[in-house]
């Protein structure tokens, strides 16, 4: 995030910065009652820190979201978009039972409304979503991650587990692993930030929804500069889009009832990226086009053609969003001949043309 409020201000030129890391329970720093700035972005965790901001009369910009009601605005992760990709990860896997692990309601509302749309996701597709909060006061961690690891043993299997954010888990795959559980064969666990330190700490490596911070810190530092020019603060949260999931071992996984259709989508994933056809894909299964068209459609309501380039198309996204890579590259590196092939491909699939979707993210 600091990156790309560094970028905003390399661009516009206008801004002297001042810095200081904090804990996010910290006290507010004593001079900021005195300090003679002109607007403030900052993590506001609790009440303490919210008033000592609201009485230096400065515009702010709350980055954390902790408290459901301030007096700033407020940039956010937009969780409908968030529970809408992780639930849809789990799904494709073939997972009919789900759970989501967050934070105690009331204690982050923020968390707590990211927990409540993917519950409804769940159940409006006909299934239901167990539940595990985290209590607000830790106990010991010994303590806490065994009553963790018997709620997990309670649950059905396989199980799709939707943690609220990286830390918590970790956590669960930590208890999985206490609990004696599988993972990702009877426990598949999917997370929020991406955080590559804990994302790869953990045993085995967690799958993870991404965000572009850099693009959010730019879009912070952006309302900020409005709001010290004396417009209007915005009436609703600052929302910013994920990326998309960073797929990792411990949602490596398919449990449809067919073991052939699970071959073919591990083989898919593996191999998508590296210029196969159908073809390929009728060699692993051993079966005829027809046949498993028919199997595809009765597990996932499209072709093996279409699953193949459906993953082929979210990596491009991929690169395309976070990246600067020629168009040329990203066409080889997504399995395509020709970048004029890629294209043609891509905008049928996307509605874009691939320049075209990377201008509009970045622009967002």
């Amino acid at each position: 995030m600091l990156q790309g409020v560094a970028r905003y201000n390399h661009e516009h030129q206008g801004w002297t910065i001042y810095w200081e890391p904090r804990g996010l329970e910290s006290a507010p720093p004593r001079w900021l009652r005195h300090w003679r700035g002109d607007g403030i972005l900052a993590r506001i965790t609790t009440r303490q820190q919210m008033e000592v901001l609201h009485a230096t009369g400065l515009p702010v910009i709350d980055l954390r979201g902790t408290l459901a009601e301030t007096p700033f605005p407020t940039l956010l992760g937009d969780n409908c978009q968030i529970a809408q990709l992780a639930f849809a990860h789990l799904r494709e896997r073939g997972l009919n039972h789900f759970a989501y692990c967050g934070l105690s309601p009331g204690q982050h509302w923020h968390q707590s409304q990211r927990g409540e749309a993917f519950r409804r996701l769940v159940e409006e597709a006909g299934f239901s979503c167990a539940c595990y909060y985290f209590p607000k006061k830790h106990p010991e961690w010994e303590q806490e991650q065994e009553q963790l690891a018997d709620w997990l043993r309670a649950q059905p299997k396989p199980l799709g587990v939707f943690a609220c954010f990286d830390d918590r888990g970790y956590q669960v795959l930590d208890a999985c692993r206490r609990a004696g559980l599988a993972v990702p064969e009877e426990v598949a666990v999917l997370s929020v930030d991406d955080d590559p330190l804990l994302c790869n700490l953990a045993i085995p490596p967690m799958s993870s929804i991404a965000f572009n911070n850099e693009q959010a810190g730019y879009l912070a530092a952006s309302w900020l500069d409005r709001l010290m020019k004396g417009q209007p603060p915005p009436t609703e949260p600052i929302l910013f889009q994920p990326c998309g999931v960073s797929s990792r071992r411990s949602t490596d996984l398919y449990v449809f009832d067919d073991p052939i259709v699970n071959r073919v989508l591990r083989f898919i994933r593996d191999h998508a990226c590296e210029g196969i056809r159908v073809r390929d894909l009728l060699a692993v299964a051993h079966l005829s086009l027809s046949e498993l068209e028919r199997r595809f459609h009765h597990y996932l309501g499209r072709t093996p053609k279409a699953e193949l380039q459906r993953v082929q198309m979210e990596q491009a996204k991929q690169l395309l969003r976070n990246t600067t890579l020629s168009l040329k590259v990203i066409a080889r590196r997504t399995g395509f001949a020709s970048e004029q092939y890629f294209g043609d491909a891509f905008r049928r699939a996307c509605g874009f043309r691939p320049g075209a979707y990377r201008r509009f993210h970045r622009a967002h």
